[in-house]
């Protein structure tokens, strides 16, 4: 089920996002390094050999829906969703939050702007 809300989640991105579901990259990275949120990279195996911000969790959009229990849904523990753009994690966070996930939120411009930026990436674990 969470597959096919992710499916027209997807299909839906050029929805204008409401402002509380996203988060800069500058914010993202200060919140995710002074451990003020939780950061999952969405991304697939393979996009995550490329390099994955240090501490971010791992969690394939592909897995989302077998693995849904890994993400916190305290209201008080925000969650960040990352993935190359925003594309994904726009549409992961809209499925999640059909699920009651509110405390989750995108970053918007993705590991990719990341990259571009020239901020530290590491090899993920395994």
């Amino acid at each position: 089920m969470l597959l096919a809300l992710l499916a027209a989640g997807l299909a839906s991105t050029a929805c204008a996002a409401d402002e509380g579901d996203v988060v800069s990259l500058d914010d993202a990275r200060s919140a995710h390094e002074a451990g003020r949120a939780l950061l999952f990279d969405i991304r697939e195996r393979a996009e995550h050999a490329t390099g994955v911000a240090a501490g971010a969790r791992l969690l394939p959009m592909s897995q989302l829906g077998a693995r849904r229990a890994e993400i916190p849904d305290d209201p008080a523990q925000p969650v960040l969703l990352i993935c190359n753009t925003q594309n994904r994690s726009s549409a992961a966070l809209k499925a999640l939050r059909k699920h009651g996930f509110a405390n989750v939120r995108y970053v918007h411009g993705g590991m990719s702007g990341w990259a571009r930026r020239g901020w530290p990436m590491v090899k993920p674990a395994g």
